[in-house]
């Protein structure tokens, strides 16, 4: 497919450009936690045990300063009996063998919830990712939508298994201590909670600080991730032309940017947690100073003032760790939108609601009726204009034109990847809009010019095109493509790992892979995209040999550069601008002197000097 004529693609710029997709706007608020609550909630056994183990952890924990009263006051006082001694030291250790049950608990069901809601979250993107058609991603980096699906879903996991239930557990210790300690001493207790808006306000300022912080740091980790990934797939091209110090240099300017926004976040959150930590340890200072006043005077027992300080204690360090854990919430917030954005998109190209079918037994009619199209990257480039081609059942159609005449925007169009501004494309007479694009697909075999091959086994490679086929048939087909001996002679057959995208083979063998699992799809529509353009002469001689057989009663379109592939094309269709200039046979088209004969003479002479 001629690189003109495809959707427009903006070359690799650094990666200081703007983003390739539109950056979520920062979350205000906790709001797009929502989305995995409602994701929680599909386990409520699941969910109500983390809850139930996670109020225990808490009440246990504040039970252990209340028994420590207990025990000072009694089990040290004097006169006190073995009895009371030992059953005060008991219930302790009961108290504490229920908190590491809990524990246990609370750390398994809320882990297990974690790692299942980002399970389920990324199932859900990905689901909906593939039912976006190519102009999405011609607007939407993959590469970053990649980075969201791992980076993102990193964070998401860490705040459903980890942060939401440190500020839960946190939150229940700080008001239940809070009301402990107001039943132990309600002076010095009035004079803490007095303290608290000054513990609010720090975190209030710095929390809307290190939101847009936190989201600017994501986006610069995407960033990075983006870069590696197109650095690494294009390492040829990078070593051959001698760039591996300026992508050094591109990849380090990267990472110095993302360094220095998560520093300025470190920064952020360090002020904040120095700041909340001094307030109230602070406060609970000069409080146990007045405790101290009161067990002096007579007035506080010491197993009151040690029940006080323990308590107190645990709700500072529980209000200190909410200032944190914020900070995370918020992280998790932005990455819950960024994966929102991802699933409320909705595709251009849908089935109908009431979705035509297409006749039975399929004919392997293919029209063009007046279609006029521009792809939505290029608005101002018509690639076709007031396009009529009627191929019929079993004829065989090579289309050929200079780069940019519009020849595979026929094929994205036949396929409905796309629908036209003006027109009707048609498949056995059903309008394409009118039916259900996967039933379109179904009728139809495509053979790239460069054979897309996944990093798999060679029998998934082939059975693509039909996953239900037999290893019987899957030879069968190898055999058809003319690719049976050197799938034969690979280590371990069909079970052999292909390497990624086929690495493991040469480009006229992935080419016969293609060609074998478009034998497979057996549809009725065949669309051939120059298979054998980049390819060696005995190497061609044998793709050319099996797209033969594969073109036997079928209904072919063939897009061809190399002339000499398509002299027994039924009829040859010439194309320039989205135009057809000229129609009709090899032969006939070479006597009319037009630009199919010129281009045929710069072929052909070229090939004779």
């Amino acid at each position: 497919m001629d690189e003109s004529e495809a959707p427009a693609v903006a070359a690799p710029t650094p990666i200081a450009a703007a983003d390739p997709v539109p950056p979520a706007k920062p979350a205000r608020t906790l709001r797009p936690l929502l989305m995995i609550w409602r994701q929680a909630l599909r386990y409520p056994r699941h969910l109500l045990v983390a809850l139930f183990a996670l109020m225990t952890t808490s009440a246990a924990t504040l039970a252990i300063p209340a028994r420590f009263k207990v025990i000072i006051d009694k089990a040290f006082g004097p006169g006190a009996s073995l009895d009371e001694i030992g059953n005060s030291f008991r219930y302790l250790l009961m108290i504490v063998a229920v908190l590491g049950l809990a524990t246990a608990l609370r750390f398994f069901f809320v882990s297990w919830l974690g790692e299942r809601v980002v399970a389920d979250i990324r199932l859900m993107v990905q689901t909906n990712l593939l039912r976006m058609p190519p102009s999405f991603f011609e607007e939407n980096s993959p590469r970053e939508i990649s980075s969201r699906m791992t980076a993102d879903t990193g964070l998401i996991e860490q705040v459903v298994g980890t942060t939401v239930s440190v500020a839960l557990r946190n939150l229940i210790t700080g008001i239940g201590g809070t009301i402990f300690l107001f039943a132990l001493a309600p002076k010095l207790t009035a004079g803490l909670v007095l303290a608290i808006p000054l513990v609010i306000t720090p975190i209030i300022y710095f929390g809307r600080r290190l939101r847009t912080v936190s989201r600017t740091s994501q986006d610069r980790v995407a960033d990075v991730g983006s870069m590696v990934s197109e650095v690494l797939a294009a390492m040829k091209i990078v070593q051959s032309f001698n760039q591996e110090k300026r992508e050094q240099e591109r990849f380090a300017g990267a990472v110095e940017r993302t360094f220095e926004v998560a520093r300025r976040r470190i920064m952020i959150r360090a002020a904040m947690t120095a700041i909340v930590i001094f307030l109230i340890f602070g406060s609970i200072t000069v409080l146990m100073w007045q405790g101290a006043v009161g067990v002096a005077t007579g007035t506080i027992s010491g197993g009151t003032i040690a029940a006080f300080v323990l308590t107190g204690g645990l709700v500072a360090g529980a209000f200190a760790s909410l200032s944190e854990v914020y900070g995370d919430l918020l992280r998790g917030a932005g990455a819950a939108s960024r994966l929102a954005e991802l699933l409320d998109e909705e595709p251009d190209i849908a089935a109908p609601l009431r979705p035509v079918a297409l006749p039975k037994p399929p004919r392997g009619q293919l029209a063009f009726e007046k279609v006029s199209f521009r792809y939505p990257t290029r608005p101002d480039a018509p690639a076709l204009r007031d396009f009529t081609l009627a191929v019929e059942p079993g004829e065989t159609v090579a289309l050929v034109g200079p780069s940019g005449a519009g020849k595979s925007t026929l094929f994205l169009l036949a396929q409905r990847f796309y629908d036209p501004q003006a027109g009707t494309v048609k498949i056995d007479g059903v309008p394409l809009p009118s039916a259900d694009p996967a039933e379109i697909r179904a009728r139809m075999a495509l053979v790239p010019q460069d054979a897309v091959l996944f990093a798999a086994s060679a029998r998934d490679n082939l059975r693509y095109g039909n996953w239900d086929a037999s290893d019987d048939a899957i030879w069968d087909a190898a055999r058809t493509a003319n690719a049976e001996e050197f799938l034969r002679g690979l280590p371990e057959g069909l079970d052999t790992f292909l390497g990624d995208s086929g690495a493991r083979l040469s480009g006229g063998q992935r080419q016969r892979v293609a060609i074998a699992r478009a034998v497979l799809r057996d549809a009725p529509i065949l669309l051939l995209d120059e298979a054998t353009s980049a390819l060696d002469a005995e190497s061609e001689r044998l793709v050319q040999d099996a797209l033969e057989k594969l073109m036997k009663a079928r209904t072919t379109l063939v897009i061809a550069h190399r002339l000499a592939t398509i002299r027994q094309a039924d009829r040859i269709v010439v194309m320039d601008e989205g135009r057809i200039v000229e129609q009709g046979t090899h032969a006939s088209l070479t006597k009319a002197d037009g630009l199919y004969a010129r281009l045929a003479r710069l072929q052909f002479d070229g090939l004779a000097a």
